[in-house]
């Protein structure tokens, strides 16, 4: 795509005059951020922590919004042999890989932009939520999610936790006295906590970088300029590398939607869910935004991701068919060369196998302008990984020599 204006709240001149790269407290681990937020938080972010964290939400009790929004994994799912989420309910599972919940502060309500002809914005992977809020009130009543069989209940295990004296000092002392403005204010909550540097640190080691307070590698560089080279990865014309004109660090996403031609999962357990969640069964085709705006022409797009942290966030598309990032850029270079394998479910380990790319699950308005040929060579192809592998966050210069844990 060419590139896009961002449309920015004000959360991002206040963070990007706010984080000093290099300094200050860095989420890593729930402990981390548990503690940086008791000293600096507002009574209402410290609610929104403690909803956030609670696992007695669900129905049954168990699973938490942090549950699959994990702080050691960037804000996705801790599970990452498993391409799309499971629920309170063991036996269920829904149908999409969980994006992460960072830097989505960032992205606006959902809008046609009629200049560029095309969807962007919104909450989850298909902009079917508004903001922030909005997209906080799903997971709860989700019966492959939290479960929780009305917004009553919800409100009712709120107000007998812990915390409700504090959900009486954030929002008067009858805040539990309605039920659905009770039910919204738990979602203002969740929105405050997703707000705050928790989810927005940009202390990656490209925020170093662009700073002049870190050095990229040879091959760093190289990926960077592959990344951002129109006749090579392109990549930055989708996921912005350089700062906004307001001084926001880049964010990797202009929050549109693409269909990538992506195959469908073999090992999605959504297509073995009972009737009543999955009634197509193997047949289920996720139409992505075109299903929740109600038109073919956006059929199988998804929000593009940000790919800050994005070698903590594994497996990666909707739905969670790659499980390495160079699986990904080698999808991107060879998407239109490789032969179709004549499977229709057939795993990425496989297709590589076999020298072939399964059809896309959803084969029309894929994205054939900007990638499927990229030309890379399979040292272009390592370079651009390595360059992803700069946007991590948590970076200190005593840590340079090492990466994450990761596949790749």
């Amino acid at each position: 795509m060419t590139l896009k204006p961002l449309y920015f709240s004000s959360l991002a001149a206040a963070l990007a005059s706010a984080v000093a790269v290099g300094q200050g407290d860095l989420f890593v681990n729930p402990e981390a951020e548990e503690n940086a937020i008791a000293r600096f938080a507002s009574p209402k972010e410290r609610l929104g922590r403690a909803l956030f964290h609670d696992a007695r939400l669900s129905e049954p009790a168990g699973q938490s919004c942090a549950s699959c929004h994990d702080a050691n994994f960037a804000s996705t799912d801790p599970d990452q042999w498993t391409p799309t989420s499971q629920g309170v309910n063991p036996k269920l599972f829904g149908s999409r890989n969980t994006p992460t919940v960072m830097y989505m502060a960032f992205s606006p309500a959902l809008r046609f932009n009629e200049k560029e002809g095309l969807y962007e914005g919104g909450q989850f992977l298909d902009g079917r939520a508004a903001t922030l809020e909005e997209q906080a009130k799903g997971p709860f009543l989700n019966p492959l999610e939290m479960a929780n069989t009305s917004r009553q209940q919800v409100v009712d295990k709120v107000r007998a936790a812990d915390y409700a004296p504090l959900f009486k000092r954030v929002y008067g002392a009858n805040a539990f006295s309605d039920t659905d403005a009770a039910y919204d204010r738990i979602a203002d909550a969740i929105a405050a906590f997703e707000r705050t540097r928790a989810f927005n640190t940009f202390t990656s080691k490209y925020d170093a970088y662009l700073a002049g307070k870190a050095k990229l590698t040879g091959q760093e560089l190289r990926g960077l300029a592959l990344f951002e080279r129109e006749d090579k990865g392109n990549c930055a014309a989708c996921h912005a590398s350089r700062p906004a004109a307001d001084g926001t660090p880049p964010l990797f996403t202009d929050f549109t939607y693409d269909n990538l031609g992506v195959p469908k999962n073999p090992h999605n357990r959504f297509y073995g869910m009972k009737k009543q969640h999955n009634p197509d069964g193997r047949k289920f085709v996720d139409r992505g935004l075109g299903a929740f705006v109600n038109s073919p022409a956006e059929d199988g797009k998804f929000k593009v991701p940000t790919l800050r942290n994005i070698a903590l966030t594994a497996p990666y598309m909707h739905n969670g068919y790659f499980m390495t990032l160079k699986g990904v850029v080698d999808f991107y270079n060879t998407r239109d060369t490789k032969p179709v394998c004549p499977q229709e479910f057939l795993a990425e380990d496989e297709a590589i196998k076999k020298g072939c790319w399964p059809a896309a699950e959803v084969a029309e308005n894929v994205n054939r302008d900007e990638l499927g040929n990229l030309k890379l060579s399979e040292q272009e192809v390592d370079d651009i990984v390595a360059f992803m592998h700069t946007l991590t966050d948590g970076w200190r210069p005593e840590n340079a020599n090492r990466r994450p844990e990761k596949r790749d």
